[in-house]
């Protein structure tokens, strides 16, 4: 009997006729490339050698600390930028986690491969983490997209290792330690770039279990930590903050309780604005999923301050209950343009048109992570742009300011393959392998730049408490 297998001969037949694409299927590798990835990559090192990505040449017409941080006020509710001064105020790493602009100011004007890839846009440390998947089993991954866009993976790699020094130094570690911390991040981001560019696309797309990720990153010393913040994160859930937040109403529905400044009533106009914009939030998710929100009624609206580098945008959580009484909690949360894009044009890259800036974080965190929350999704209210999402959603988080001084090492290690994991889904890591190499060259460029970037930060969050103290600055703390 004559076999039905495809054979060597069959593909060149196909290939020889020029079959025509799958309608929606990308160009992999993109339009433009010639011969082997891995060779482009390697050829990038004789016009950006990676020894280049240790230069931090700041640009003398560089705005200042206290300008920059004004000027990201712009547009944010008058009220809350003093709380998000406040909150910028406690430390160096705060300042980092609430200044992307500035610092993407400052990495344009640094070397770049112009590899492109989805990136986060804000990867600093403390934005990695724990949440949950669609059966309630714990992921860790990448998990704030505000600023997300089409960017050099570069970007990223440089934020996550700064941060990594800034928090090192707030935990108490000596400089080695701090650099330690920033070179192995850079080192494993190298190492899993080059084990995802040798495996089948399929294998490589859903690459590195979180079962695996420890061990492949080899942060041992990291579990007893992990363990605690998964045992807190099962609990972080739309039940548990209901229950603390909300009150038994009239109705026999339940109220939010507020808790100023974090969380506050909001006007019935308001409300029913926020209400009605989740009718065309539904429409962006799948079909498949709308009977389960249709199990769900709205029970209360509340304005709800969000984390640091988004304090003073628009923010709401909606209570939604089911027959049973039990909460689900959505956020609906201002989507405002990427810090990033105005410093994309000045390093000479192409930026993409945005249709609806809630899409574009939706769209670049479902790119990046290898699992998302099912209720992504985004909507308009009264002409803004906002994303929608699960609230507390089994999120647990390391506070790596806060990890013993052994712990900083591997939790850059963790955090650098998670980040290469997330670089992959949308950039050839055969072309980043390529140029990243074997040795630890990029390594150490990237741990030199990281400190002299901490130091740089540790002076600009100087210049702003001076502000707050000579009164050019309004901040304000939280009881």
């Amino acid at each position: 009997m004559t076999g039905t297998g495809v054979g060597a001969a069959d593909v060149a037949d196909r290939a020889a006729r020029r079959l025509p694409r799958v309608r929606g299927f990308a160009e992999w590798p993109p339009r433009g490339s010639q011969g082997s990835p891995k060779e482009e990559g390697k050829a990038l090192r004789s016009s950006v050698p990676r020894s280049a990505h240790s230069a931090l040449d700041l640009d003398p017409a560089r705005p200042d600390a206290v300008s920059a941080v004004t000027e990201s006020n712009a547009g944010r509710i008058p009220e809350l930028t003093p709380l998000r001064v406040g909150r910028m105020a406690a430390g160096p790493f705060a300042f980092l986690r609430g200044s992307a602009g500035l610092m993407a100011y400052d990495l344009a004007r640094t070397p770049l491969t112009r590899i492109g890839t989805q990136i986060c846009g804000d990867a600093h440390a403390a934005n990695f983490g724990l949440y949950g998947d669609a059966r309630g089993d714990l992921v860790i991954d990448l998990n704030d997209f505000d600023e997300t866009v089409h960017g050099p993976w570069e970007w990223d790699l440089k934020r996550l290792a700064t941060s990594l020094v800034l928090a090192g130094r707030e935990a108490g570690a000596d400089e080695d330690t701090c650099h330690a911390a920033a070179r192995d991040a850079a080192g494993a981001y190298r190492r899993t770039m080059r084990l995802l560019a040798k495996l089948p696309a399929l294998d490589a797309w859903n690459a590195i279990a979180d079962e695996e990720l420890v061990s492949h990153t080899d942060a041992h010393d990291l579990l007893g930590t992990l363990q605690r913040v998964s045992e807190k994160a099962r609990s972080n859930t739309s039940g548990r903050f209901a229950a603390k937040s909300t009150e038994a109403a009239e109705d026999g529905g339940r109220r939010f309780v507020p808790a100023p400044p974090v969380l506050r009533g909001i006007p019935d106009a308001e409300a029913a604005a926020v209400v009605a914009a989740l009718e065309p939030y539904v429409d962006t998710l799948g079909e498949d999923l709308r009977p389960l929100l249709a199990r769900h009624a709205v029970h209360d609206v509340a304005f709800r301050v969000v984390g640091t580098g988004s304090v003073g945008t628009r923010s709401y959580v909606v209570l939604l209950l089911d027959h049973r009484g039990e909460p689900l909690v959505l956020q609906v949360k201002e989507a405002r343009p990427s810090v990033l894009v105005p410093h994309l044009a000045t390093a000479g890259l192409a930026t993409r048109p945005v249709a609806h800036e809630g899409r574009r974080v939706v769209l670049g965190q479902q790119r990046m992570q290898v699992v998302s929350d099912i209720l992504l999704g985004w909507t308009t209210v009264e002409g803004r742009p906002y994303q929608v999402r699960q609230f507390r959603n089994r999120k647990g988080s390391v506070d790596p300011a806060a990890l013993a001084t052994d712990q900083i090492d591997d939790y850059g290690r963790m955090t650098g393959a998670l980040l290469a994991r997330a670089h992959s889904h949308s950039a050839d890591p055969r072309l980043i392998a390529g140029y990243c190499g074997k040795n630890e060259e990029l390594d150490e460029a990237i741990a030199t730049f990281a400190v002299s970037y901490a130091d740089r930060t540790e002076a600009d969050h100087t210049d702003l408490l001076t502000a707050i103290r000579t009164g050019r600055l309004a901040a304000e703390t939280e009881a």
